[in-house]
């Protein structure tokens, strides 16, 4: 199952208080299990980004629908799919 992460940049959306975006997380993870992905991890982030979003989907339409769900809660962010290292030293031990 394909794992993918998410950087997102909160710049254009308006949060009021901390409690207001702690609550959207559920919303996430439900419709995240709707669209076949299941969410792992949520970090807060120092630096160009404010939060770290790792999932796993069944497949690259189910990636491209939840990054959708955090585009539509106002989540700016930056998916990409990524590989467990002890995995990509596998596929260059392969080359």
């Amino acid at each position: 199952m394909p794992t993918y992460a998410t950087l997102v940049d909160l710049v254009d959306r308006d949060v009021q208080n901390a409690q207001e975006l702690a609550s959207i997380w559920g919303e996430i993870r439900t419709e995240f299990e709707e669209h076949g992905a299941q969410l792992h991890d949520s970090y807060a982030a120092l630096g160009e980004y404010d939060f770290l979003i790792v999932f796993e989907t069944d497949d690259n339409k189910a990636a491209f629908k939840s990054a959708l769900t955090l585009h539509r809660h106002g989540l700016e962010g930056k998916t990409m799919e990524i590989v467990d290292t002890e995995d990509f030293s596998d596929i260059v031990d392969e080359i």
